[in-house]
């Protein structure tokens, strides 16, 4: 479940804040063009990987830009990669694609008691953070229109797991990840991308979902 932000009267909750944001600039910076980041919790690797659309007996070793670029050798082809890792119980999927901003995904990696939150970022400065939870999405919402939320009337609803974040152009991403950790529990590490990981070839979603819209409905 999402845990409660720590209120205090000094306002040291706020400084907690800007230092977890802080830890994740790296995801705004130019290097990474296109990825999707997700966590999850109470499912294996394995299971998150059929959830994905992948074959846990087809893995192998590859760091972030291997993967991309094995990816981009197959350029006119339905092609993605599926990195994972586990740790604190809580597997982390990383792709240099968008299976884990499609929300049957994030209903097929939640369901049955677990918990999913992903972070999509693509090449043309669109955004997606999205929210499971046993089955099912709770929350999907881009980050960008969120930017001048407050000075809007009405102001956006936002879910309940992402109250109080206020999000600001050029900080986009590390304001998502640092809701992430916040929400997951689990710090993602970027020295994860230059690290060989467990990696698996994904079904296309047109083989996973057939020509079903309801897939790409949250």
């Amino acid at each position: 479940m999402t845990p409660d932000v720590p209120r205090d009267p000094e306002g040291s909750d706020a400084a907690r804040w800007e230092g977890l944001v802080a830890q994740y600039a790296w995801a705004d910076a130019d290097e990474l063009d296109a990825y999707t980041f997700s966590v999850i919790a109470g499912k294996t690797e394995d299971e998150v990987i059929r959830a994905f659309g992948g074959d846990p007996e087809a893995s192998r070793m590859m760091t972030f830009s291997e993967a991309s670029a094995e990816q981009a050798a197959h350029l006119y082809e339905d092609y993605e990669l599926l990195r994972v890792v586990t740790v604190d119980r809580r597997v982390i999927a990383i792709e240099c694609g968008y299976h884990g901003c499609i929300p049957e995904i994030a209903r097929r990696a939640s369901a049955d008691g677990g918990e999913f939150f992903s972070i999509y970022r693509s090449v043309n400065a669109r955004y997606q953070v999205m929210h499971a939870l046993d089955g099912h999405v709770d929350g999907t919402f881009d980050p960008f229109d969120l930017e001048d939320a407050a000075w809007m009337d009405p102001e956006p609803e936002v879910p309940v797991w992402a109250e109080g974040v206020a999000f600001h152009m050029g900080n986009l991403c590390a304001e998502s990840f640092a809701l992430m950790e916040r929400t997951m529990g689990v710090r993602v590490d970027p020295r994860w991308l230059n690290t060989a990981i467990r990696t698996v070839l994904l079904a296309s979603p047109s083989e996973l979902f057939g020509q079903s819209e309801e897939a790409w409905l949250p």
